[in-house]
Protein backbone atom coordinates (compact mmCIF):
# COMPACT_ATOMS: atom_id res chain seq x y z
CA UNK A 1 0.00 0.00 0.00
CA UNK A 2 2.98 2.12 -0.09
CA UNK A 3 2.87 5.41 -2.21
CA UNK A 4 -0.82 4.52 -2.59
CA UNK A 5 -3.51 7.45 -1.99
CA UNK A 6 -6.45 5.15 -2.54
CA UNK A 7 -7.37 1.75 -2.78
CA UNK A 8 -7.69 0.09 -5.85
CA UNK A 9 -9.46 -3.31 -4.82
CA UNK A 10 -11.50 -4.26 -2.04
CA UNK A 11 -9.37 -6.26 -0.29
CA UNK A 12 -7.32 -3.39 0.02
CA UNK A 13 -9.80 -0.92 0.91
CA UNK A 14 -10.28 -3.19 3.65
CA UNK A 15 -6.96 -2.92 4.87
CA UNK A 16 -6.85 0.74 4.50
CA UNK A 17 -10.30 1.40 6.65
CA UNK A 18 -10.43 -1.12 9.44
CA UNK A 19 -12.07 1.72 11.81
CA UNK A 20 -13.88 5.08 12.01
CA UNK A 21 -10.01 6.30 12.97
CA UNK A 22 -8.24 5.42 9.86
CA UNK A 23 -11.60 7.03 7.85
CA UNK A 24 -11.08 10.34 9.79
CA UNK A 25 -7.61 10.57 9.02
CA UNK A 26 -8.25 9.77 5.62
CA UNK A 27 -10.84 12.70 5.18
CA UNK A 28 -8.63 15.15 7.30
CA UNK A 29 -5.95 14.92 4.51
CA UNK A 30 -8.54 15.25 1.86
CA UNK A 31 -9.94 18.40 3.36
CA UNK A 32 -7.14 20.06 4.35
CA UNK A 33 -4.62 18.46 2.06
CA UNK A 34 -2.38 21.63 1.91
CA UNK A 35 -2.15 21.29 5.43
CA UNK A 36 -4.75 22.36 8.18
CA UNK A 37 -6.52 26.03 7.81
CA UNK A 38 -8.76 26.63 10.51
CA UNK A 39 -12.73 26.93 9.09
CA UNK A 40 -13.25 29.95 12.09
CA UNK A 41 -10.29 32.42 11.67
CA UNK A 42 -8.59 30.60 8.65
CA UNK A 43 -5.48 30.27 9.94
CA UNK A 44 -3.20 27.97 8.38
CA UNK A 45 -1.21 26.68 11.43
CA UNK A 46 -0.20 23.30 13.54
CA UNK A 47 -3.56 22.35 15.33
CA UNK A 48 -3.69 20.77 18.54
CA UNK A 49 -5.18 17.60 18.16
CA UNK A 50 -7.93 16.45 21.06
CA UNK A 51 -8.99 13.07 19.75
CA UNK A 52 -8.58 11.83 15.80
CA UNK A 53 -11.70 13.47 14.77
CA UNK A 54 -11.30 16.56 16.94
CA UNK A 55 -8.87 19.55 16.24
CA UNK A 56 -7.87 23.10 18.31
CA UNK A 57 -6.98 26.18 16.71
CA UNK A 58 -4.01 27.31 18.55
CA UNK A 59 -4.53 30.79 17.22
CA UNK A 60 -8.65 31.47 18.10
CA UNK A 61 -9.19 28.34 19.67
CA UNK A 62 -11.91 26.97 17.51
CA UNK A 63 -12.64 23.20 18.09
CA UNK A 64 -12.80 21.96 14.49
CA UNK A 65 -13.93 18.44 13.11
CA UNK A 66 -13.24 16.77 9.67
CA UNK A 67 -16.64 15.40 9.61
CA UNK A 68 -18.27 18.86 10.93
CA UNK A 69 -19.50 21.55 7.44
CA UNK A 70 -19.95 18.27 5.69
CA UNK A 71 -22.14 15.97 4.19
CA UNK A 72 -20.96 14.20 7.43
CA UNK A 73 -21.45 16.31 9.52
CA UNK A 74 -23.15 15.27 12.75
CA UNK A 75 -23.93 11.65 11.49
CA UNK A 76 -24.59 8.97 13.83
CA UNK A 77 -23.86 6.21 11.33
CA UNK A 78 -20.23 5.06 11.24
CA UNK A 79 -17.22 5.98 8.94
CA UNK A 80 -16.71 2.81 8.75
CA UNK A 81 -20.04 2.36 7.31
CA UNK A 82 -20.11 5.85 5.05
CA UNK A 83 -17.11 4.55 3.60
CA UNK A 84 -18.18 1.37 2.63
CA UNK A 85 -21.24 2.44 0.79
CA UNK A 86 -19.51 5.09 -1.07
CA UNK A 87 -16.95 2.30 -2.23
CA UNK A 88 -19.96 -0.10 -3.03
CA UNK A 89 -21.23 3.62 -5.33
CA UNK A 90 -18.73 4.01 -7.38
CA UNK A 91 -17.02 0.71 -8.09
CA UNK A 92 -20.55 -1.03 -9.02
CA UNK A 93 -20.82 -0.40 -12.94
CA UNK A 94 -23.99 0.74 -12.65
CA UNK A 95 -24.19 2.03 -8.97
CA UNK A 96 -27.09 0.45 -6.46
CA UNK A 97 -30.65 1.24 -5.15
CA UNK A 98 -30.86 2.11 -1.64
CA UNK A 99 -32.37 -1.55 -1.30
CA UNK A 100 -29.44 -3.20 -2.29
CA UNK A 101 -27.29 -1.15 -0.54
CA UNK A 102 -29.68 -2.08 2.95
CA UNK A 103 -28.51 -5.72 2.17
CA UNK A 104 -24.98 -5.04 1.37
CA UNK A 105 -23.40 -2.84 4.36
CA UNK A 106 -26.61 -3.94 6.60
CA UNK A 107 -27.49 -0.57 7.71
CA UNK A 108 -31.58 -0.30 7.39
CA UNK A 109 -33.29 1.27 4.65
CA UNK A 110 -33.46 4.74 5.77
CA UNK A 111 -29.93 5.49 6.66
CA UNK A 112 -29.10 3.59 3.29
CA UNK A 113 -31.36 6.07 1.45
CA UNK A 114 -30.04 9.26 3.15
CA UNK A 115 -26.27 7.95 2.74
CA UNK A 116 -26.72 7.51 -0.89
CA UNK A 117 -28.48 10.85 -1.63
CA UNK A 118 -26.03 13.11 0.58
CA UNK A 119 -23.36 11.11 -1.80
CA UNK A 120 -25.31 12.23 -4.92
CA UNK A 121 -25.20 15.72 -3.52
CA UNK A 122 -21.28 15.87 -3.24
CA UNK A 123 -20.91 14.66 -7.22
CA UNK A 124 -21.72 18.19 -7.91
CA UNK A 125 -18.70 20.33 -7.67
CA UNK A 126 -20.10 23.97 -7.95
CA UNK A 127 -17.12 25.05 -9.71
CA UNK A 128 -17.53 22.17 -12.49
CA UNK A 129 -16.89 23.31 -16.03
CA UNK A 130 -19.21 24.07 -18.54
CA UNK A 131 -19.36 22.25 -21.37
CA UNK A 132 -17.73 23.75 -25.17
CA UNK A 133 -17.20 23.13 -28.36
CA UNK A 134 -20.11 21.50 -30.16
CA UNK A 135 -23.02 20.82 -28.29
CA UNK A 136 -26.03 18.72 -28.51
CA UNK A 137 -29.56 19.63 -26.38
CA UNK A 138 -32.34 17.48 -26.30
CA UNK A 139 -35.45 16.47 -24.22
CA UNK A 140 -36.61 13.23 -23.25
CA UNK A 141 -38.95 11.93 -20.93
CA UNK A 142 -38.34 8.99 -18.32
CA UNK A 143 -40.43 7.32 -15.91
CA UNK A 144 -44.45 7.13 -16.17
CA UNK A 145 -46.70 4.62 -17.51
CA UNK A 146 -46.39 3.58 -21.03
CA UNK A 147 -50.35 2.71 -21.76
CA UNK A 148 -52.84 4.99 -22.33
CA UNK A 149 -51.30 8.33 -21.57
CA UNK A 150 -50.37 11.26 -23.70
CA UNK A 151 -46.73 11.28 -26.03
CA UNK A 152 -44.37 13.95 -26.77
CA UNK A 153 -43.55 17.09 -24.51
CA UNK A 154 -47.08 17.23 -23.32
CA UNK A 155 -47.39 13.82 -21.61
CA UNK A 156 -47.41 13.34 -17.99
CA UNK A 157 -44.05 11.66 -17.64
CA UNK A 158 -40.90 13.59 -16.28
CA UNK A 159 -39.38 15.80 -18.77
CA UNK A 160 -35.71 15.84 -18.60
CA UNK A 161 -33.35 18.19 -20.86
CA UNK A 162 -29.65 16.83 -21.72
CA UNK A 163 -26.68 18.47 -23.19
CA UNK A 164 -23.27 16.34 -24.16
CA UNK A 165 -20.52 17.79 -26.02
CA UNK A 166 -20.11 16.27 -29.11
CA UNK A 167 -16.52 15.39 -30.08
CA UNK A 168 -14.63 15.55 -33.72
CA UNK A 169 -13.99 13.27 -35.83
CA UNK A 170 -16.12 11.06 -33.51
CA UNK A 171 -16.73 10.39 -30.06
CA UNK A 172 -18.91 12.25 -26.98
CA UNK A 173 -17.55 14.42 -24.06
CA UNK A 174 -19.43 15.24 -20.81
CA UNK A 175 -22.98 15.40 -20.42
CA UNK A 176 -25.49 17.74 -18.11
CA UNK A 177 -29.20 16.66 -17.51
CA UNK A 178 -31.87 18.55 -15.54
CA UNK A 179 -35.53 18.02 -14.85
CA UNK A 180 -37.54 20.65 -16.27
CA UNK A 181 -41.45 21.29 -15.97
CA UNK A 182 -41.79 21.99 -19.23
CA UNK A 183 -40.27 22.30 -22.76
CA UNK A 184 -40.38 26.19 -22.74
CA UNK A 185 -38.08 28.79 -23.71
CA UNK A 186 -37.92 29.85 -19.94
CA UNK A 187 -37.08 25.89 -18.99
CA UNK A 188 -34.45 25.63 -21.47
CA UNK A 189 -32.92 28.41 -22.57
CA UNK A 190 -31.33 28.66 -18.63
CA UNK A 191 -30.01 25.15 -18.57
CA UNK A 192 -28.05 25.96 -21.81
CA UNK A 193 -26.94 29.35 -20.19
CA UNK A 194 -25.89 27.74 -17.02
CA UNK A 195 -23.94 24.52 -18.32
CA UNK A 196 -22.64 25.86 -21.66
CA UNK A 197 -20.07 27.82 -22.60
CA UNK A 198 -21.09 31.03 -24.59
CA UNK A 199 -19.79 31.14 -27.97
CA UNK A 200 -20.14 27.55 -28.31
CA UNK A 201 -22.06 26.11 -31.08
CA UNK A 202 -25.44 24.54 -29.33
CA UNK A 203 -27.15 21.08 -31.73
CA UNK A 204 -30.55 21.21 -31.28
CA UNK A 205 -33.95 20.14 -33.34
CA UNK A 206 -36.86 22.57 -34.51
CA UNK A 207 -38.44 23.39 -31.06
CA UNK A 208 -39.27 26.83 -31.11
CA UNK A 209 -37.78 26.76 -27.07
CA UNK A 210 -34.49 26.71 -28.42
CA UNK A 211 -34.86 30.30 -30.42
CA UNK A 212 -34.04 32.56 -27.94
CA UNK A 213 -30.29 31.17 -27.73
CA UNK A 214 -28.36 33.49 -30.45
CA UNK A 215 -29.26 36.36 -27.73
CA UNK A 216 -27.32 34.28 -25.56
CA UNK A 217 -24.12 34.55 -27.70
CA UNK A 218 -24.33 30.94 -28.76
CA UNK A 219 -24.87 29.96 -32.58
CA UNK A 220 -27.96 27.58 -32.88
CA UNK A 221 -27.59 24.70 -35.58
CA UNK A 222 -30.98 23.40 -35.92
CA UNK A 223 -32.28 20.30 -37.56
CA UNK A 224 -35.67 19.62 -38.90
CA UNK A 225 -35.86 16.40 -37.70
CA UNK A 226 -39.31 15.80 -40.45
CA UNK A 227 -37.67 16.75 -43.45
CA UNK A 228 -33.58 15.69 -42.49
CA UNK A 229 -34.21 12.26 -44.56
CA UNK A 230 -32.83 10.92 -41.23
CA UNK A 231 -34.16 9.62 -37.90
CA UNK A 232 -33.66 10.93 -34.53
CA UNK A 233 -30.98 8.82 -32.94
CA UNK A 234 -29.09 9.93 -36.22
CA UNK A 235 -29.59 13.23 -36.40
CA UNK A 236 -28.89 13.91 -33.07
CA UNK A 237 -26.77 10.57 -31.56
CA UNK A 238 -25.36 12.04 -28.70
CA UNK A 239 -28.68 12.86 -26.62
CA UNK A 240 -30.45 9.74 -27.95
CA UNK A 241 -27.40 7.91 -27.14
CA UNK A 242 -27.56 8.97 -23.35
CA UNK A 243 -31.70 9.05 -22.89
CA UNK A 244 -31.39 5.46 -24.01
CA UNK A 245 -28.63 4.81 -21.18
CA UNK A 246 -31.07 7.12 -19.08
CA UNK A 247 -33.81 5.25 -18.94
CA UNK A 248 -31.81 1.30 -18.89
CA UNK A 249 -30.03 2.52 -15.79
CA UNK A 250 -33.21 3.81 -14.15
CA UNK A 251 -35.13 0.30 -15.18
CA UNK A 252 -32.58 -1.99 -14.25
CA UNK A 253 -30.75 -0.59 -11.17
CA UNK A 254 -33.51 1.48 -9.65
CA UNK A 255 -36.92 -0.78 -10.93
CA UNK A 256 -37.84 2.03 -12.92
CA UNK A 257 -39.20 3.63 -9.47
CA UNK A 258 -37.76 7.22 -8.64
CA UNK A 259 -40.29 9.86 -7.48
CA UNK A 260 -40.17 13.05 -9.51
CA UNK A 261 -38.97 14.86 -6.47
CA UNK A 262 -35.65 13.10 -6.37
CA UNK A 263 -35.28 12.61 -10.11
CA UNK A 264 -32.39 15.22 -10.45
CA UNK A 265 -30.24 13.22 -7.38
CA UNK A 266 -30.74 10.60 -9.59
CA UNK A 267 -29.94 12.52 -13.16
CA UNK A 268 -26.65 13.82 -11.00
CA UNK A 269 -24.93 10.37 -10.36
CA UNK A 270 -25.76 8.98 -13.91
CA UNK A 271 -23.80 12.69 -14.48
CA UNK A 272 -21.33 11.84 -12.38
CA UNK A 273 -20.53 8.50 -13.49
CA UNK A 274 -20.72 9.06 -17.28
CA UNK A 275 -18.65 11.71 -17.11
CA UNK A 276 -16.00 9.19 -15.63
CA UNK A 277 -16.50 6.23 -17.53
CA UNK A 278 -13.26 6.00 -18.91
CA UNK A 279 -10.92 6.36 -15.71
CA UNK A 280 -9.23 3.12 -15.33
CA UNK A 281 -9.53 2.97 -11.14
CA UNK A 282 -12.92 2.89 -9.55
CA UNK A 283 -10.43 3.02 -6.30
CA UNK A 284 -9.81 6.89 -7.61
CA UNK A 285 -13.71 7.37 -8.44
CA UNK A 286 -14.50 6.75 -4.74
CA UNK A 287 -11.35 8.94 -3.35
CA UNK A 288 -12.74 11.76 -5.67
CA UNK A 289 -15.81 10.95 -4.18
CA UNK A 290 -14.82 11.62 -1.00
CA UNK A 291 -12.88 14.60 -1.63
CA UNK A 292 -16.13 16.41 -3.13
CA UNK A 293 -17.95 15.07 -0.14
CA UNK A 294 -15.70 17.02 2.59
CA UNK A 295 -15.60 20.14 0.80
CA UNK A 296 -19.52 20.71 -0.59
CA UNK A 297 -21.12 21.22 3.04
CA UNK A 298 -23.78 19.98 5.34
CA UNK A 299 -26.97 18.33 3.99
CA UNK A 300 -29.71 17.99 6.67
CA UNK A 301 -32.73 15.35 6.90
CA UNK A 302 -34.75 18.03 6.04
CA UNK A 303 -32.94 19.30 2.89
CA UNK A 304 -33.46 15.74 1.65
CA UNK A 305 -36.89 14.84 2.74
CA UNK A 306 -38.65 16.39 -0.13
CA UNK A 307 -36.16 16.17 -2.62
CA UNK A 308 -32.91 18.66 -2.16
CA UNK A 309 -33.22 22.12 -3.96
CA UNK A 310 -30.46 22.19 -6.39
CA UNK A 311 -29.26 25.45 -7.20
CA UNK A 312 -28.39 26.73 -10.89
CA UNK A 313 -24.99 26.13 -12.17
CA UNK A 314 -23.28 29.15 -13.24
CA UNK A 315 -20.00 28.75 -15.80
CA UNK A 316 -16.66 28.61 -14.41
CA UNK A 317 -14.92 31.86 -15.70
Amino acid sequence: MAGKDYPQTYREFVQMFPDDAACAGYLEQLRWSGGFTCPSCGTGTTPWRQTRERLVCPVCRHQASTTAGTIFDKTRTPLTTWFEAAWHLTTSKNGLSAKTLERTIGANYRVAWAMLQRYRVAMVRAERESLYGDVEVDETLVGGVEHGGKRGRGSDKHLVVIAIEVRQPKGFGRVRMRHISNASAESLAPFVCDVVTPGAVVLTDAWRGYDALPKHRYTRRKTVLSSSGDPAHVSMPGVHRIASLLKRWILGTHQGSIAGAHLQSYLEEFTFRFNRRTSRSRGLVFRRLLEQAVVGGPVTEADLSHGYEWKAERPSP
